[in-house]
């Protein structure tokens, strides 16, 4: 705080402090002018600059710029995008729906120690593929079955009558009388990408009746070894929930077409105690047309044969016995006057190659027979006592049922 004035002092104490106030005035005048000039600049440069802004405003080009950032700009691409998902999803189902069916299949009761089991009822899905009636489903939805019946979309329940089956594609075509409320199309399979969207419809547990999922594609060309001495190739792998039975059912792309029929789940491995989830198999609708179209046709779905019994050789079975090669067909019988005895292939005979297919461990004496046509003349190399033999064998025609 400052002292009060001493009014005996010399009057020259007053002139000094009137001089030194002058100058505290003037130095804040100056101040005050400077800042009052700087704020006049900054509000003549923010009016150039929102004049300049408000120019480009006019044009398209500069628009985007000047959009508040206290207004988020609505995601149109991203609410389109899902939008469009979801209608081409119901737009498949709708589409599809009504060509799904369900299959319930009458098939003997097993015997047990206490003696002989009742019939059983075993459940799957199915799908139309014509006005005819004809129905796709999976050979193990309908295997051994005494009868066979569908129950429609509407709830209509159809006999059925099982055509024929192929083994190798655990895939059977049905037959049943009446009017069908529509005929799914089988589309190109050759066509699939991996991460597109994929619809599996069918009724799992045979209760929950045209249940949908969705997943994607999550790869093609699987293999699965099915152990029974063949792979299942070029299956379609998908995450679209698949379970026990939704057998038999179509997995879907957007535009309603089936790309192929639900096959088999896969929940662990046998060397493992690891359980997997999202791993469901179709079988291509390229493959599922070949087979179905021959079945209608002729009956039947013709496969290769070279009238022979085999015992498949791993190289477990090659150190134990001294083979000399690590896999193959060892052949056991030949039938007589059949394929292979004609083209002149002897008992103890390995078969390595049939064509262009080797036998390896990818590929079983099943799958490199059946990379070839019945009726065509293939060359079939084989291991006979350390010495390698080509022969040419002429493939006899037979069902895999």
């Amino acid at each position: 705080m400052l002292n009060d004035p001493d009014l005996s002092s010399p009057p020259k104490v007053a002139k000094y402090n009137h001089s030194a106030v002058k100058k505290v005035l003037y130095a804040g005048f100056v101040v005050i002018v400077a800042a009052l000039s700087g704020l006049g600049g900054a509000l003549a440069g923010g009016v150039a600059v929102y004049r300049v802004l408000d120019k480009r405003a006019q044009s398209t080009e500069y628009a985007q710029l000047i959009i508040p950032t206290e207004t988020p700009v609505p995601s149109q691409s991203l609410q389109l995008s899902s939008t469009t998902l979801e209608s081409g999803i119901t737009s498949a189902v709708e589409k599809i729906g009504p060509a799904v069916v369900t299959v319930y299949a009458t098939v003997p009761g097993s015997v047990s120690f206490w003696g002989q089991m009742p019939d059983q009822q075993v459940s799957g899905s199915g799908v139309i593929i014509s006005e005819d009636g004809y129905i796709i489903t999976n050979n193990h939805v309908v295997e051994d079955a005494k009868s066979v019946s569908v129950i429609l979309s509407d709830g209509t329940e159809y006999p059925a009558q099982i055509i024929n089956t192929d083994v190798y594609a655990d895939l059977a075509v049905l037959k049943a009388e009446g009017a069908m409320p529509a005929v799914a199309v089988l589309g190109n399979s050759d066509n699939l990408k991996t991460g597109e969207t994929a619809l599996a419809i069918g009724s799992p547990l045979g209760d929950f009746k045209n249940t949908v999922t969705v997943g994607v594609i999550s790869a093609t060309g699987r293999m699965l070894d099915t152990g029974s001495g063949y792979t299942m190739e070029d299956m379609i792998q998908t995450d679209a929930a698949i379970n026990q039975g939704n057998s038999g059912g179509p997995l879907v792309n957007l535009a309603g077409e089936v790309i192929g029929i639900n096959t088999v789940i896969v929940r662990g491995s046998n060397s493992t105690s690891t359980v997997a989830e999202g791993l469901g198999f179709a079988l291509p609708s390229n493959t599922a047309r070949i087979i179905t179209e021959q079945i209608i046709d002729k009956g039947y779905f013709a496969r290769p044969t070279m009238g022979i019994r085999w015992q498949s050789i791993s190289p477990q079975l090659a150190s134990r016995y001294n083979l000399s090669v690590q896999y193959g067909a060892y052949v056991l019988q030949l039938m007589e006057g059949g394929p292979a005895s004609a083209a002149g292939i002897l008992v103890d005979d390995i078969i390595t190659k049939i064509g262009d297919n080797e036998i390896d461990a990818d590929t079983s004496f099943v799958n490199a027979l059946y990379g070839s046509q019945p009726g065509t003349t293939v060359p079939v190399t084989v291991m006979r006592q350390g010495e390698t033999v080509t022969v040419d064998v002429m493939l006899g025609e037979t069902t895999s049922n």
